[in-house]
């Protein structure tokens, strides 16, 4: 999102994490901007009976954590490394000063947080009012803008797990089975190789 050279102008440093490491952890004060170089990160919570909910999964060139940092407010989600990444950091006092001094990166910016923003609030109405299968089709094809998913041959390669799309629907992995295949069956997916198509 923010170009390298203009990241390394304000002294950004590279960061190496294996898969599962935490990026920064849930109820801890933010000091700095995050933005992938490559690898997967999610955001996600547990609630009482120890059941993970993704906030949102953020891939290449994608930036996490800004709300909270521009707020100074706690985490509200812990950032944990899906497989192996390598992030930019950036401190906070020098992104502050990045955005003051380069209004076409902060535009770009609030366009992205308006979107997540946007993806937030259709998902939260899909997901407290509808079934399953609406509850799995609506986050797959909002996925395929939202997290730019790769066509060929077959259609969209839909890039989350059963158990992410659970953990991003608020459903059971065994309803999202069922679900997958009910949609399968009316034509809406396919399954090749165990890989879901849009």
């Amino acid at each position: 999102m923010i170009t390298i050279e203009l990241l390394q102008k304000y002294g950004v440093t590279k960061k190496s994490f294996d898969r599962n490491d935490i990026v920064f952890e849930e109820g801890n004060l933010p000091l700095n901007y995050y933005q992938i170089i490559s690898g997967e990160v999610k955001m996600s919570n547990y609630n009482d009976d120890g059941r993970e909910f993704i906030q949102g999964i953020f891939y290449n060139g994608q930036s996490f954590g800004e709300p909270p940092l521009f707020l100074n407010q706690k985490y509200p989600a812990n950032a944990i490394a899906v497989e192996n990444a390598e992030i930019f950091i950036l401190p906070k006092e020098n992104f502050m000063k990045l955005l003051e001094e380069n209004p076409k990166v902060s535009i770009q910016i609030i366009e992205n947080l308006a979107q997540r923003l946007y993806y937030k609030s259709v998902m939260a109405a899909e997901i407290s009012t509808h079934e399953p299968e609406h509850r799995v089709l609506k986050l797959i094809d909002h996925g395929i803008a939202y997290f730019n998913f790769q066509k060929d041959k077959n259609g969209y390669l839909i890039n989350f797990t059963r158990q992410q799309i659970g953990d991003l629907t608020g459903l059971r992995v065994e309803t999202v089975i069922r679900a997958i295949k009910a949609l399968e069956k009316k034509g809406e997916l396919k399954i090749i190789n165990r890989k879901v198509y849009r």
